[in-house]
């Protein structure tokens, strides 16, 4: 919603009376014909909806209102409609949108205590709050004080820490896990075929678990077959296990013990009664999309079980599902995400930014994308067209595509387009990974709670920030900014 404060006691141009405020309505789900009525106009006229430039979608118009609580309906296409991801509640006029918006301008809308118990965090598609000063519009975002941030961020840790990895554990489900003696040729095949991103790895004549092949190890592989001077030839992958090629990785890092031999990376693990805090901190400390749960009924730790593989996201489902209904105890929820210190942006002209958002032309080669990957140490690179509008987004995980019919044995990195490797990826299912998840979006204006719920559905990792209508990109929000910032 957009909101413009008039100054006390002065009359606003357009018939707009002093000590009223504007309020921008939004009906973002579409229609012919959309009005809009509530007890700010005494429920006595219908005010037409005109589509936003670019967005025909999305309909708003522009109302004057008092400060205050408001009821509002819509009317689309000769039906009254009430929009479900707004608060609402049921009145005489049945199922209502609500408002409250108070006398100071500078305060952050909350809804009054008496209605939570029927009213969901309000999820505006456009709300923002402006001063109005000699017909400028100066854009303020709204504050909290850094007290509630905390306080929010302590009932978060406190619930964590009171929720064990058994809590992350499906009824149901299948943990692939791979031998380090396979052939890595056949291991990636099988990554494929599951339609798995990443597999732990099991070392027989130790008898325990050692490590895990992810997209990233696949990525590295190619990379490597594609350089002249490389040692590793495609038919060496039918021979070449994966013991080798990680000790051949660790050789690549520069990763040595004090006798010159070739030390690998320790896997990262947590047991089943980890609480979830900690296993959210050893993901984020230790950069890993995931982390095994691992359970030995020996002190030894001999005879290990392979349970589940934790991630962020289904730590975020267990917050979600906490605190869905109870959202008012965590007020830094209701913040547009604008106003935090979250995801990464694209710079504003004269503007500096420590670490650049990293974009991709469809028309770009397949190998600048795997190098961006790498280089950048990011899962995922937003594609988009001339215009720097979202297209798609190109991710780790695509690269296991590659695996369908061995189509990385007969393909040039520098030659293959970003739009050539997705159409290989939309002609596979992935178990893992909806393909109409793949961009989820949201606007700078969005709450935080709107992004995590984003983040509830299957497959995502990633929500790009768009700007309304054109979906000119501005910036993107992963699983591990959302847990920096929740965890302090």
């Amino acid at each position: 919603m957009f909101v413009s404060r008039m100054d006390s006691g002065r009359e606003a141009g357009g018939g707009v009376a002093a000590g009223t405020v504007l309020m921008r309505f939004v009906w973002p789900h579409g229609g012919r014909s959309v009005l809009i009525t509530g007890s700010f106009n005494g429920w006595g006229e219908l005010v037409a909806m005109a589509p936003v430039e670019g967005c025909p979608r999305v309909f708003q118009a522009i109302c004057s209102i008092t400060p205050g609580y408001h009821l509002y309906k819509f009317y689309v296409d000769g039906e009254w409609r009430y929009d479900e991801h707004q608060s609402w509640v049921t009145s005489e006029y049945g199922l209502v949108n609500t408002l409250l918006f108070p006398m100071d301008a500078n305060c952050n809308p909350t809804m009054g205590s008496e209605l939570h118990a029927n009213m969901e965090l309000d999820n505006e598609h456009f709300r923002r709050v402006v001063h109005v000063s000699d017909d400028t519009l100066n854009e303020v975002s709204p504050t909290m004080s850094e007290a509630d941030v905390q306080a929010s961020r302590h009932r978060i840790s406190v619930f964590l820490s009171t929720q064990t990895a058994y809590e992350l554990l499906p009824k149901s489900g299948k943990v692939v896990a791979l031998d380090v003696d396979l052939p890595v040729k056949q291991a990636f095949h099988i990554l494929y075929e599951q339609g798995v991103p990443m597999a732990p790895l099991w070392d027989f004549s130790r008898g325990q678990f050692v490590g895990v092949l992810s997209a990233l190890d696949f990525i590295l592989i190619l990379r490597e077959l594609g350089n002249h001077g490389s040692n590793l030839t495609e038919e060496e992958l039918d021979t070449h296990t994966i013991a080798a090629w990680k000790e051949g990785k660790s050789y690549l890092n520069r990763q040595f013990d004090g006798h010159g031999r070739a030390v690998t990376r320790q896997l990262i693990h947590a047991g089943p009664f980890d609480n979830l805090k900690e296993v959210a901190l050893k993901i984020l400390r230790n950069d890993v999309c995931t982390v095994p749960i691992i359970h030995s009924s020996s002190d030894d730790g001999s005879f290990p079980q392979l349970l589940h593989l934790a991630s962020l996201s289904g730590i975020l489902k267990c917050i979600f599902r906490y605190f869905r209904h109870v959202s008012g105890s965590l007020p830094v929820l209701q913040l547009p995400i604008c106003s935090i210190p979250l995801g990464t942006w694209v710079p504003k002209i004269g503007e500096s930014n420590g670490r650049p958002l990293a974009m991709l032309r469809p028309s770009a080669s397949l190998s600048a994308a795997l190098n961006l990957l790498i280089h950048a140490q990011v899962s995922s690179i937003p594609i988009v067209d001339d215009n720097d509008s979202l297209v798609d987004i190109y991710c780790r995980s695509d690269i296991t595509a590659l695996a369908k019919d061995r189509v990385y044995t007969h393909i040039n990195l520098n030659e293959m387009t970003i739009h050539q490797a997705l159409q290989l990826g939309q002609d596979s299912f992935y178990p893992y990974e909806l393909r109409s998840q793949r961009c989820q979006m949201c606007l700078r204006s969005d709450s935080l709670f709107k992004v995590m719920e984003r983040f509830a559905n299957p497959g995502v990792r990633q929500v790009i920030i768009v700007e309304a209508g054109s979906k000119r990109v501005e910036g993107i929000v992963t699983l591990s900014d959302i847990f920096r910032f929740l965890l302090g």
